[in-house]
């Protein structure tokens, strides 16, 4: 394998060129790759809907949900199932495995929905299926507001969507806020009574008038032609010339009967934008799409639309955007941009103050480059630039240029030794090929357990291990291929340079002086007389007459050619030129450096430097080979090692700040739901949101508000949240952009001894986001007659309240008292804030009761009746017709007028029988009952929910059996164990089963499977580094340095005072696990390669003092490249300036804490650990034979002389002579043959010592 190096420096210019094209490919990658705040994740779930007007509740699970989760429990990768059944309306809700082939599932739906439609009752609508997926949510909203009437907003806003999805980069437009079209028949019931006519009557005039009837074929001699009978109402007008009846010998027509609108169905709900009346355009971007153009399209396009609208049009309707997404998407991007820039700059800052400037050049080299083939490879699978995806990238800074650290790091060595440069990279490749293979391999490992995370969590990070596999795997590409070539051809470079101005330096000053003015000068009379040449070719082929090919084309090419060539030659020139200016201007720095030099020497005359002889340790050397040259070291700091480990564990189980699923974000959007209780018209909710609006509007920290009163809003992407069932209204609003946000200096630091406070920009505590919700959580407690809850619109996969109780059973009476009882102990928990419960609302339902026996001595039926009611409510549906303003059908109904339309008309309202007008109430009775809205199921068992936040900041005081006090914080995990006690005491009833579901669920799925990974990854390491080893031993060693890393992760924690984040440590953790690995790898690499030749005690020092640059070098990097993201800084480079603790910026605090502190501690650690662990091998016979002793002495028995006799069999193997001589007293004995180089120093005296049994000569020693 690494004859794979010798190859590609044998054809250097080959390597050269394809790192050319992998630059050029990957630039074009990043300028055309689609960028995206957060990954675009496919739910795998699907919505089925039934509208069954009229229908309740009750009837709703039995007759249609019920129906459908029969036909749909069977399908294959079917997760969870959730029921819905409400009035008027029945759902289904499929969960299914990731991974799933929507296609054929969705296909198995619509066959099981046929097989459920047939079981249906009469009277509902087809079905809806619908799939689920974040990337339906707005990435911008259009608004358009204004005093004018509703039709002419409609209309303009429906233009606007024609406009809007004609883009092939928008998916769709939706329109929020606008009412569908509806034909209103206002009838009059007494003109109905005086001309005889019945509402059936009128129902079957209307729908036999309006149809399209294809009446069949005419064939004939003549031809053959369709004869179709079209009879469909297109106008207003055509309702009402509809004949209905006759009265004499003139027809009555549907104008004489009522009075005819084309209007707008009935209001159930209000939408202002900034208090006026509005509708919202939510404009969703397909997917592939850049989301900064996207919305930059968007712009555009509704500037074209607002320019050709009529000036008074302009003034009347203000056309606004907000909420825009990709505005934080941008800024997310240059604020990512900038981190990776600054890890680079400080990982080349690093390397150039350890190795010097053409080393640090080659590394810096190597991210870009690994960086641009990762965006190559991204774009061959059409993966988008996300937030996941450049974090990845800063991740993968410090980890890539470990490789190339230590291939230049050797190849350093190698040229300090006199090696070539070329030699020296190609020599550093071949040796360092193995361990950086292994390292890598052994870093992808802990990823690659990653890409198999299931769900929602899993999908939103799986591009960051996708990400780093392709960064890392391009890394390896270029420290072991690029690297050495492109060492080499700069070493060669670099010598050619170094040489041409060591010979001009110290050549003739007027030949210097000659060679800088010959080198301008040619580059000034290239430069002039190129763009002439140029200019010429043009003037030349201008003047071609291409008719003539002898007179005028051949003439004219040759002297295209000759001006080519010449130019050609005196770029040549110009290039030769601008070599001997630059070789002149550096040789001046070398001839005054000579100068001094001269004088230097003159006046401090130079000593000889005195050689000392053999192997000079250094004084990290010393301190190794204190650790490893004696049998009591090793024990001593393994057993300190252990008290640091444990302690610190200690500590930070008695003193951490609890555990949540994912970071908490600063706050961009926010949504409030307005909450009330009771039978509230539209207007009385409106009256209520106002109110709530108002309160938002005014605080000077919001930038926009959206607000919807009743059905309707925006499209929210809420984590999975849904409103409480109590919602009335929401109000949306946007506070003011975070780089927009006043500013204010805080103290950072403060540097010891000088007292000096270094200051920092941050955003001032009064803007702040969280800030400004809490304040408008006050103000809005204190309005009468509602609640709120206001809620943070974050990104990543948070799931609703983290605390959520779901309780199911079959007994609904049971389950419906036990959720009370449940509710009640929520209330009485300390800490727990917004609780809500799915319990049915007390609303009152007026129940009708027909007397059908009664009714049918009058000729009626409950149809009849049912029709009769509708006229007070709804209306009755006759009919649909189409219309030129709206692109779908709308309906025809007929009612009552709005004044008549009371509960106390149908105490007069009266009924057409075959007995005459008859009055309703004769056989109809009603009566108040309490409602049931919506009954929820799972798994086709009835549940409810319970669900509540926790007040962050809470401590509790804990006792325990020993009577110490410690304080807890109270967190949802906190309190979620304490409801779990109290549900665990007996207190659920028999046939009720409960879970934690929502953040719960997610979070124990997510830990459970992080530790499986991590694991996993352990295994797969383990199997890397036997194959490279060939020592379980040493495989294990390597391992350890994991759990030292877990060490440092906590420590961060209490450093930086941060809670446990299951997705950001965990993730952390498990990337550690592949990091810390790297430094173990190359020290045992190196130790058992110098092993080979020196005495094993040796050999420790030794690559303790040879690998401490490249260890302490990788770490440092790493640890340089992440730190500004773990305080939360981001540079600006483009437009200058700095940001702190940023949205983006707090994603990734806690992920990058635990990779700079798990890494650093861990290296430091490792640096004593494996030393120490190396030396406790070879001290092992030792330790045995101490054992041995101590057994003989307390024993006297077989045991130590069995131990004595393992330890010199174990010498025995190790020692190469063939031959023993004893010295037996009476002379000097001379070994036979010369001793191996790692034979052990004294392990003949040792064995003598034990074979003449006196071990009172003190302790044995092992080989060094």
């Amino acid at each position: 394998m690494t004859g794979i190096v010798d190859w590609a420096a044998s054809r250097a210019r080959m390597v050269v060129a394809f790192i050319v094209l992998s630059i050029l490919a990957g630039s074009l990658a990043y300028a055309n790759l689609p960028k995206e705040g957060e990954p675009d994740i496919e739910i795998p779930a699907l919505f089925v809907s039934v509208v069954f007007p009229g229908i309740s509740a009750e009837d709703s699970e039995d007759q249609l949900v019920k129906v459908m989760e029969t036909e749909l429990a069977d399908l294959d990768g079917l997760k969870t199932m959730w029921g819905t059944a409400a009035e008027n309306y029945a759902a289904v809700a499929l969960e299914f495995e990731f991974g799933w082939d929507k296609t054929a599932i969705m296909a198995d739906v619509r066959d099981a929905m046929t097989k459920a439609e047939a079981e249906f009752p009469v009277g509902g609508e087809p079905y809806s299926l619908t799939e689920l997926n974040f990337s339906t949510f707005p990435m911008i909203i259009v608004s358009l507001s204004g005093d004018v009437p509703e039709r002419t907003m409609v209309r303009l806003a429906r233009d606007l969507q024609d406009d809007l999805e004609s883009l092939d980069a928008v998916l769709e437009a939706g329109i929020a806020g606008d009412r569908d079209e509806m034909v209103e028949i206002l009838i009059d019931p007494l003109r109905l009574e005086s001309y005889n006519i019945t509402y059936v009557e009128l129902l079957e005039q209307v729908r036999n008038n309006n149809q399209l009837i294809a009446a069949g074929d005419v064939n004939s001699e003549g031809g053959a032609f369709s004869v179709k009978m079209r009879s469909t109402f297109e106008t207003p007008n055509d309702i009402y010339a509809l004949p209905i009846s006759t009265n004499g010998d003139r027809v009555v027509t549907l104008g004489d009967l009522a009075r005819i609108n084309l209007t707008f169905e009935d209001r159930d709900g209000t939408a202002r934008f900034d208090g006026d009346p509005t509708i919202a355009l939510q404009v969703v971007k397909r997917k592939g799409f850049n989301i900064i153009d996207t919305a930059a399209l968007v712009r555009e396009t509704i500037a074209e639309a607002e320019a050709a609208w009529p000036d008074q049009l302009k003034a009347a309707v203000t056309l606004d955007t907000s909420i825009d997404q990709s505005r934080v998407i941008d800024g997310m991007v240059r604020q990512l941009e900038g981190s990776v820039l600054t890890a680079i700059a400080l990982v080349m800052i690093v390397t150039l103050a350890a190795l010097g400037i053409r080393p640090a050049l080659l590394v810096g080299f190597a991210i870009p480059t690994s960086f641009l083939l990762c965006f190559a490879l991204l774009a061959i699978m059409g993966v988008a630039i996300s937030n996941i995806v450049m974090f990845g990238l800063i991740l993968a800074v410090g980890m890539l240029v470990d490789g190339a650290i230590v291939v230049v790091e050797y190849a350093d060595k190698k040229i300090a030794q006199g090696e070539g440069p070329m030699k020296a990279y190609v020599s550093a490749a071949k040796r360092m090929f193995w361990p950086v293979v292994s390292s890598t391999a052994t870093t992808l490992c802990a990823f690659l357990p990653m890409l198999f995370w299931p769900g929602v969590p899993g999908q939103f990070m799986k591009m960051l291990p996708f990400t780093l596999i392709f960064v890392l795997s391009a890394s390896l590409l270029v420290a072991l291929v690029y690297l050495p070539v492109m060492g080499g051809v700069t070493g060669r470079l670099e010598k050619w340079f170094n040489t041409r101005i060591q010979q001009i330096a110290q050549g003739f000053w007027l030949w210097h002086v000659a060679l800088f003015v010959i080198g301008v000068a040619a580059l000034g009379v290239a430069g002039t007389l190129i763009p002439a040449l140029l200019e010429g070719v043009g003037a030349r082929f201008a003047t071609m007459d291409s008719a003539r090919i002898f007179g005028s084309v051949v003439p004219t090419l040759v002297a295209v050619f000759a001006m080519i060539l010449a130019s050609v030659a005196l770029g040549g020139v110009a290039i030769a030129g601008t070599v001997a200016a630059l070789l002149s201007v550096m040789a001046v720095f070398k001839r005054v450096a000579f100068v001094f030099t001269w004088i230097k020497a003159k006046i401090v005359p130079t000593r000889p430097r005195k050689v000392r002889p053999g192997h000079q340790r250094t004084p990290f050397g010393w301190f190794t080979y204190l650790i490893a040259a004696n049998p009591i070291a090793p024990v001593l700091a393994c057993c300190a090692v252990f008290v640091f480990v444990g302690s610190v564990a200690m500590y930070f189980a008695n003193n951490n700040r609890g555990v949540e699923f994912f970071v908490e974000s600063e706050p961009e959007n926010a949504l409030a739901y307005v909450l009330g209780r009771g039978n509230l018209s539209i207007e009385q909710k409106d009256h209520l949101v106002r109110q709530v609006e108002d309160v938002v509007r005014a605080h000077p920290n919001v930038e926009s508000v959206f607000a919807f009163a009743g059905s309707g809003g925006l499209n929210n992407n809420t984590g999975g949240m849904d409103p409480p069932i109590d919602t009335i209204g929401q109000v949306q609003f946007e506070l003011i952009a975070w780089e927009d946000r006043p500013r204010e200096l805080e103290t950072w630091f403060t540097i010891p001894i000088l007292n000096y406070e270094v200051q920092r920009s941050v955003t001032a505590s009064y803007a702040g986001g969280s800030r400004t919700l809490e304040e408008i959580r006050q103000q809005t407690a204190q309005l009468p007659g509602l609640r709120t809850e206001i809620i943070s619109v974050d990104q990543g996969p948070s799931a609703a309240k983290p605390v959520h109780l779901r309780l199911s059973s079959d007994n609904p009476e049971v389950l419906y008292s036990f959720t009370e009882l449940a509710r009640t102990q929520f209330d009485a928990t300390r800490g727990m804030v917004q609780i809500e419960d799915t319990l049915p609302l007390p609303v009152i339902d007026w129940e009708f009761d027909v007397d059908v026996e009664e009714a049918g001595r009058f000729g009626a039926d409950i149809s009849t009746v049912g029709a009769m009611v509708q006229l007070v409510t709804r209306g009755l549906l006759l009919d649909f017709m189409r219309v030129p303003t709206s692109e779908e059908e709308i309906e025809i109904r007929v009612r009552l007028p709005k004044e008549e339309r009371l509960l106390s008309t149908l105490d007069t309202l009266k009924v057409q029988t075959t007995e005459g007008l008859v009055p309703l109430s004769n056989f109809v009775t009603w009566k108040a009952v309490r409602g049931r809205e919506q009954i929820d199921r799972v798994n086709q068992t009835r549940y409810f929910d319970i669900k509540a936040d926790v007040t962050p900041g809470l401590i509790k005081t804990v006792t325990d059996d020993s009577g110490r006090v410690t304080e807890v914080p109270i967190n949802p995990n906190e309190r979620i164990a304490e409801l779990t006690t109290w549900l665990e005491s007996g207190v659920v009833p028999v046939g009720v089963n409960w879970e934690w579901t929502g953040d719960a669920e997610d979070q124990e799925e997510s830990g459970a499977f992080l530790s499986k990974a991590f694991a996993g990854a352990l295994g797969l390491m383990f199997i890397i580094l036997l194959a490279q080893f060939n020592s379980v031993y040493n495989a294990l060693l390597v391992l350890l340095a994991v759990v030292l890393s877990t060490t440092g992760v906590l420590v961060g924690m209490l450093v930086m005072q941060q809670p446990f984040s299951i997705i950001m440590t965990g993730t952390g953790i498990v990337a550690l696990a592949g990091i810390v690995v790297n430094n173990n790898i190359v020290l045992i690499d190196t130790y058992q390669e110098y092993s080979k030749y020196m005495p094993r005690i040796e050999a420790i020092t030794r690559t303790a003092e040879a690998r401490i640059r490249p260890v302490l070098l990788t770490t440092i990097t790493t640890m340089a490249g992440l730190a500004p993201m773990m305080f939360g800084l981001s540079l600006n480079f483009a437009d200058g300036g700095y940001t702190v603790d940023s949205p983006t910026a707090l994603w990734w605090k806690q992920l990058a804490t635990a990779v700079v502190f798990g890494l650093g501690v861990a290296t430091g650690l490792t640096l004593i650990f494996t030393p120490a662990m190396l030396a406790m091998r070879i001290w092992a016979t030792t330790y045995v034979l101490w054992f041995a002793k101590l057994t003989e002495r307390l024993s006297m028995g077989r045991t130590s002389a069995a131990a004595r006799d393992w330890a010199l069999n174990r010498q025995a193997r190790a020692s190469r002579e063939h031959e023993l001589i004893w010295d037996d007293g009476n002379g000097v004995a001379e070994p036979a043959l010369a001793r191996a180089p790692e034979a052990e120093e004294g392990g003949q005296d040792d064995i003598k010592r034990v074979l003449d049994g006196r071990p009172e000569d003190g302790p044995l020693r092992a080989a060094e």
